[in-house]
């Protein structure tokens, strides 16, 4: 009876049987998917210096640890120092340099 115990216990930690949390889970990311969606139509560059997070992770090759360092690291004169100062290796910023662009405060 312990071991069933036991057994039960473990399932339940992964969550094997508890299907509520599976669905919010599945919800959340459905969730994010479609926000990175409405982001990658969008028509106009995305501006590093002023993008949340978020909206940076939803770039191309670019997820949440490059999205931090992003925005870590601001604020930018030009997009390129993304590679110029090792943000992102040069092959990803490649991937964003056309979706992407560096505003500069008080400008338009």
């Amino acid at each position: 009876m312990r071991l069933l115990t036991l057994l039960l216990a473990a399932i339940l930690s992964v969550g094997v049987l508890a299907p509520a949390q599976t669905k919010k889970a599945s919800s959340k990311a459905k969730e994010a998917a479609a926000a990175c969606a409405k982001e990658a139509t969008a028509k106009e560059p995305l501006d590093i210096n002023s993008a949340s997070v978020d909206q940076l992770a939803c770039l191309p090759g670019i997820g949440k640890a490059y999205s931090k360092k992003i925005a870590d690291g601001r604020p930018y004169r030009a997009k390129n120092e993304l590679a110029q100062k090792n943000i992102l290796p040069e092959a990803t910023y490649n991937r964003i340099k056309d979706v992407i662009i560096a505003k500069q405060p008080g400008k338009k």
